[in-house]
């Protein structure tokens, strides 16, 4: 049966913005992951009618998702935010777990993790097998209104520029099944094992996307857009650009921090376009070797810059961003967010924490308490 090779964008039109926080459920007692989500579905349910739509299921019961609305700037988003999280905390403290922010688990086992109902995540790890139980990761999700659909690809590929900036930042998952990967962002090497995961193709015309999408839905690839799981994404139901690159954040500041880093790029990008600017872009395999980069040596990635292969090191070439971002962050009306991304910067981020604990205590279920208590 043909395809309908159409795909229509509902453009919005101001840079609205929405945040998507996953968090696994961890054990109290023993710091390991529960698969408690079942339970704390129907408590939330139940008690917090306003919730509806905030609080999801994902592909297995040791993880929620929270959700904002439409929001027009960061503070807002983060206390939609702040409130959905204080009412989870209520229950999952009745349930005996914890919420978890970090992009994996230092230690769990996927073999002992239970699957959520549904023909969707059936489907799912039936196909990918070994490769999708594996996934015990958790991330933040970044949508940015786009007013029109041809804008969304260009700005796409030049934001991935970007991506080892945004990864560096928000990279917490250095351990797995017990050991030290080496990886700032194991997560994000993972996550790419699926088949529609990882890095979007660089196309040029909405054209060219949708005959992508019909080729993926004509051989069984896909059954919904949505399945294709790029680290940014356009979502043409939503009228955004999708940015996934982001392992998961350990805290409301951080967390406030990196969003308001990613609306200022968008925008900014979005700008220039409309201004008549070619945007800048790099080639597939520099945008591949800039990933991997960012998730072995997070915020000490030496990373390239541009076609002509220039390299800095993340962390200076951040600094610069920040100052030139500045007017964009004052008319999204967040500087004081965006100043955070420089204090991140200096003290660190979640990775490197998480190895401090564990060279002082030598246990993993430190490392977890010491994430859960970030939260708090």
């Amino acid at each position: 049966m043909p395809v309908n090779t159409l795909i229509g964008f509902r453009g919005s039109p101001t840079p609205t913005l929405g945040v998507e926080w996953e968090f696994a459920l961890t054990d109290k007692v023993t710091g390991d992951l529960s698969n408690t989500a079942a339970d704390l579905f129907t408590e939330v349910g139940a008690r917090y009618a306003g919730l509806d739509g905030k609080v999801h299921k994902e592909l297995l019961r040791n993880t929620v998702e929270l959700v904002t609305g439409i929001c027009n700037t960061t503070a807002e988003a983060v206390a939609d935010l702040s409130h959905t999280l204080d009412a989870v905390r209520g229950v999952v403290d009745e349930l005996g777990v914890d919420l978890y922010g970090a992009g994996t688990h230092p230690f769990a086992e996927w073999s002992t993790q239970l699957l959520t109902e549904g023909h969707r995540y059936a489907e799912l790890i039936e196909r990918t097998q070994w490769w999708g139980r594996q996934m015990l990761i958790w991330g933040v999700h970044v949508h940015v209104g786009i007013d029109h659909r041809d804008k969304v690809l260009p700005i796409l590929s030049s934001l991935l520029n970007y991506y080892p900036h945004l990864l560096a930042l928000s990279a917490s998952s250095p351990m797995w099944a017990g050991q030290d990967t080496g990886y700032a962002s194991n997560r994000a090497m993972m996550f790419q094992q699926l088949p529609t995961a990882g890095l979007p193709f660089q196309f040029e015309k909405w054209s060219q996307f949708e005959a992508f999408v019909a080729d993926q839905k004509t051989t069984g690839i896909i059954d919904h857009i949505n399945e294709i799981r790029w680290d940014i994404r356009p979502s043409p139901h939503l009228g955004t650009i999708e940015v996934r690159v982001c392992d998961g954040m350990t805290n409301l500041t951080e967390l406030s921090a990196v969003v308001a880093l990613i609306h200022c790029l968008v925008v900014d990008l979005d700008r220039r376009l409309s201004a008549g600017e070619e945007l800048p872009q790099m080639a597939p395999w520099l945008v591949q070797e800039n990933k991997w980069r960012a998730a072995r040596y997070g915020l000490d990635a030496i990373v390239i810059l541009d076609s002509r292969c220039n390299e800095r090191l993340v962390t200076d070439d951040l600094a610069d961003l920040l100052v030139r971002l500045e007017p964009v962050a004052a008319d999204l009306r967040c500087l004081d967010e965006l100043s955070q991304v420089a204090a991140i910067a200096e003290r660190g981020t979640s990775y490197q924490r998480q190895r401090a604990v564990y060279s002082q205590t030598h246990d993993m279920r430190d490392v977890v308490a010491s994430v859960v208590s970030e939260l708090e």
